[in-house]
């Protein structure tokens, strides 16, 4: 969250005008661009004013926003009419495995991730190319400001009413001081999980879903005002609703809602009709949960001030900042009273440690439910599905044809290997266990991965309904080291009447880290049969360091009444389907002469020092 400096800069993107240009956000650039130089430190200015709450004193107004522009008719949110889905409960541990990336992305670029830095740009590709995996159309809207290229990751989930954009946001830079742990990257990171659940659940929202994550927030929200300032006069009437998400697990925690009734009165525009029911539906899932929640007033402190500023209703929640957390708050919250709610703001110290994680698993589900209920009219009905928690006689070595000699696939709570960076994943996407290929670490991180050949593992058999279009999602890595070749692989095949490969990820003679993607497949020519679901995994070539793993492994159909998106899948970069997966009728167009499936390259995950590994032991395979 920028400092409350409007005298110092950020008053000229308020109080211009904001000139519409066409095109709309940019064309799809590509996820790895050339690093860039590291920006200079951005000045300071004054302090920001206080989060208030009804009861609490009003602090001095700020200047004046304008009004909302008058030659465009301001959008409006509705509520959703049907009854609102209830979100799943987020994976608390992958948000904090987002945050460590953040760290790591800091650590191995100068100490931040600010801005025209090299930080900033890997922070951009670990989200993007997460959202490539799971499904969603993204791009990378480059803008300039300070002479330095920024951009904004801007992600699209297939489906929904075109006409009906509900957006969500977060700003993904740091200061230059810092990391920007909580600043920003706890909005970040909890909005990239729920948008990675969006997609591991297979939601079909009946308004069209817009993420977003912003470049120089920091420098007076330049990135976001950018795309505001992009979009045609038709395109930003689609928007019917923003919400955003800045610092939301301060250490000395607040829970603030953005006053979208200004009930506080202390607000410094009038809110966008709409708005109100943004802060009730936030309120309405704190009490659900028991936390007591203040306002805070609508300023232009984060993003939500560029949308605010052309009449698009705003919403959003917020943990505090710099200022003081007085007795009251102190004794409604816990904490500490005459403290910053976060001391280490804008500073070197927002690490990892400057995290809480009450606030941050609350918070999260917080934006999850808000998605849910704002956006979803209807869930796929689940079919079968499998987490791993427990035994549901998976067979390994199904046909008895496996060569491997080491690294078997089994289900079971896997240990972390390090290798150039991660390899075997120690952390599930759902619970404690996973299938991986050989569980245990062993003493170095070959010890027990793939070797020898091929593992295979099958599910136990699954009835399948006869109508209707029925989809396979699970999650996913292989990760290797660079002996790999194309001849070892990831490969998921659904065995009927007929047997036909899904998934197919091949290796390639390049270093590849560990990262949970999720993959997606239409299985619906299998309706009305049983079937199993076999997982292969190989280590063909020259003894190479393989590891795979498999999670949440679920099947699903459209309810009645809903529809799939128009249109073929996402492409990811060069045109190739993300995620690795073939539909039936791609598979029929373009098999190869033994009926193997077109095959696709690993495609990974960043660009620049720490965009793609962790600091991880270099080991010996």
């Amino acid at each position: 969250m920028m400092r409350n400096h409007l005298a110092a800069g950020t008053a000229a993107i308020l109080t211009v005008p904001l000139v519409l240009v066409a095109p709309a956000v940019s064309a799809a650039v590509p996820p790895v661009v050339p690093p860039v130089a590291t920006p200079p430190a951005s000045p300071q200015a004054t302090p920001a004013t206080t989060p208030v709450a009804a009861p609490l004193a009003v602090p001095p107004p700020a200047p004046t926003l304008p009004p909302a522009r008058l030659d465009v008719a301001a959008p409006t949110f509705t509520p959703p009419t049907a009854a609102p889905l209830p979100a799943p409960p987020l994976s608390l541990a992958n948000i904090k495995a987002h945050l460590a990336r953040f760290q790591a992305i800091a650590d191995a670029n100068g100490g931040n991730r600010a801005h025209g830095s090299p930080g900033f740009l890997a922070s951009a590709n670990y989200v993007k190319n997460l959202l490539d995996g799971a499904g969603f159309v993204t791009v990378l809207q480059p803008f300039t400001y300070g002479g330095l290229t920024g951009y904004n990751v801007i992600a699209d989930w297939p489906g929904g009413d075109p006409d009906n954009v509900f957006m969500v946001g977060a700003h993904l830079d740091s200061v230059t001081a810092g990391p920007g742990i909580d600043d920003n990257g706890s909005g970040s990171a909890a909005l990239l999980e729920v948008a990675l659940e969006m997609s591991r659940q297979g939601l079909k929202p009946s308004r069209h879903l817009r993420f977003a994550w912003w470049g120089a927030e920091e420098l007076g929200l330049r990135g976001s005002a950018h795309y505001v300032n992009d979009l045609p006069v038709s395109e930003r009437k689609k928007i019917k609703a923003y919400v955003n998400f800045d610092m939301i697990a301060s250490p000395n925690v607040g829970y603030f809602v953005y006053d979208g009734d200004n009930g506080t009165g202390a607000n410094v525009i009038t809110p966008p009709e709409g708005s109100a029911e943004l802060e009730r539906a936030f309120k309405s899932y704190y009490a659900s949960i028991g936390v007591f929640v203040q306002d805070t007033p609508l300023n232009a402190r984060s993003d939500h001030g560029s949308f605010l500023a052309v009449g698009i209703p705003v919403g959003g929640i917020f943990s505090g900042a710099e200022d003081i957390k007085n007795v009251a708050q102190a004794q409604m919250w816990g904490g500490t009273a005459g403290r910053p709610f976060d001391p280490c703001y804008h500073q070197a110290c927002d690490t990892v440690s400057n995290i809480d994680d009450t606030a941050l698993n609350r918070n999260a589900n917080a934006i999850a439910h808000l998605v849910w209920a704002s956006s979803v009219a209807s869930a796929p009905g689940v079919v079968w599905q499998d987490r791993f928690e427990s035994a549901t006689d998976w067979i390994t070595d199904p046909a008895g044809t496996d060569t491997a000699t080491g690294g078997r696939w089994e289900r079971g709570r896997p240990e972390a290997t390090s290798y150039q960076g991660p390899k075997q994943l120690g952390r599930t996407t759902s619970g404690v266990n996973d299938l991986v290929t050989g569980r245990r670490a062993g003493p170095s991180a070959g010890a027990d991965d793939v070797d020898g050949g091929r593992t295979s593992i099958e599910s136990p058999p699954i009835t399948l309904p006869a109508g209707g279009p029925l989809k396979l999602s699970f999650s996913w890595y292989l990760a290797h080291a660079a002996t790999a070749t194309d001849a070892d692989h990831l490969r998921v095949k659904v065995v009927g009447r007929t047997t036909r490969r899904v998934f197919e990820r091949l290796g390639e003679p390049t270093n590849r880290d560990g990262v949970w993607n999720t993959a997606h497949a239409d299985i619906s020519d299998f309706a009305g049969q049983t079937i199993r679901i076999l997982i292969e995994a190989a280590d063909n070539a020259t003894p190479s360091l393989i590891e795979a793993g498999i999670d949440d492994v679920r099947i699903t159909g459209a309810p009645a009444g809903s529809r799939e998106a128009p249109g073929t899948p996402p492409t990811g970069p060069g045109g190739s389907r993300t995620g690795g997966v073939l539909s039936a009728a791609e598979a029929n167009r373009a098999p190869e002469p033994d009926g193997v499936l077109a095959r696709e390259p690993y495609s990974g995950i960043g660009a620049g020092p720490g965009a793609d590994r962790t600091a991880a032991s270099r080991g010996t395979p």
